[in-house]
């Protein structure tokens, strides 16, 4: 699932893929804004069909975060 996520970040919201590890985070690491992270969510939504809760979008700080959500959701 990371190796998934970090093509995203890559091929879709142009992060350097030398700046991507499990333990960036999305906001102080790899400079993503509020419009980023929601970008984010909607093509990890469309990618693997799932949806994400709102309530929870406040928890994914890192790149981890995200992957071990999207594999809760499977």
């Amino acid at each position: 699932m990371y190796d998934k996520i970090k093509k995203i970040l890559v091929d879709e919201m142009n992060i350097k893929e030398s700046n991507i590890t499990l333990d960036s985070e999305l906001t102080g690491d790899l400079g993503f804004n509020s419009l980023e992270l929601a970008d984010l969510v909607m093509l990890c939504e469309e990618k693997f069909g799932i949806s994400f809760d709102d309530d929870d979008l406040s928890k994914l700080i890192t790149v981890r975060d995200v992957v071990e959500y999207i594999e809760s959701k499977q």
